[in-house]
């Protein structure tokens, strides 16, 4: 059994017994961890009020060597998830970051730039700014990180390139965008404007800071929201709870 420390979010809290919590953390080193926490109710318990839902925290945990849970030893607060006052919205987008997490990816699976897409959305959820935009590029960043990013480039029938300026179709089924000579009358209601294909291909590039400098109109985040949501819900296989909570 080794023991590991690392950097990590608190995606998911259930009770164990009166005095004790499974904790689920994603980890910038070691991806999903299912952890026992021993104590972790108690008031003076070991853990310094460290573990609240969406917490960042430096943890210590004993790897285990079978399917049993492992066993987390520490955990000092990093930083809360400090939504503004009465935000309900951003509240629930950080819940729904918390859901993705715990939803798609494996356990011990590393994805460290994954980490740090986490952490910088739940900071520009928190700052009280328009969370849309962060949201979307989070989104892709996971899709991409899980191999579930859609083909936004060239042609998913076809293969050829998507030209500047050239409008195209989104159909889930065929794992990323349509060129319109590719077009068939099925896909007609699921057409996507080129600055949205513009916008939707700079989204998802690593570059974190890129979201607060954006600006999307109404059309554009309607086209881009709704391509994200056909590709969550495929790799999810079910509509995540907290998407119909959240007021887009």
């Amino acid at each position: 059994m080794a023991t590991e420390k690392t950097d990590a979010l608190v995606i998911r809290l259930a009770d164990f017994s009166e005095s004790s919590r499974v904790v689920t953390l994603f980890t910038r080193s070691h991806g999903k961890v299912a952890a026992l926490a021993k104590g972790a109710k108690r008031l003076r318990g070991p853990f310094e009020a460290a573990l609240d839902l969406l917490s960042e925290c430096r943890v210590v945990f004993i790897r285990k060597s079978s399917d049993a849970l492992d066993l987390l030893t520490e955990a000092q607060l990093i930083r809360r998830f400090a939504p503004p006052g009465k935000d309900l919205n951003a509240l629930y987008g950080g819940y729904y970051v918390a859901e993705l997490l715990d939803g798609l990816t494996g356990v011990h699976d590393p994805h460290s730039d994954l980490y740090e897409a986490a952490v910088g959305t739940l900071s520009a959820i928190a700052s009280g700014n328009d969370p849309r935009i962060a949201i979307l590029q989070f989104e892709l960043t996971l899709l991409r990180e899980i191999g579930r990013l859609p083909e936004l480039e060239n042609c998913s029938i076809c293969h050829r390139p998507i030209e500047f300026g050239e409008a195209g179709r989104y159909w889930v089924s065929q794992g990323g965008l349509i060129c319109p000579d590719c077009g068939r009358p099925e896909y007609q209601h699921t057409e996507i404007h080129p600055g949205s294909i513009v916008l939707l291909r700079r989204l998802a590039e690593s570059e974190r800071t890129l979201a607060s400098r954006l600006s999307i109109t109404p059309t554009q985040f309607r086209e881009l929201r709704r391509i994200l949501t056909a590709a969550i819900c495929d790799s999810l296989e079910r509509r995540p709870k907290m998407l119909g909570m959240l007021k887009f």
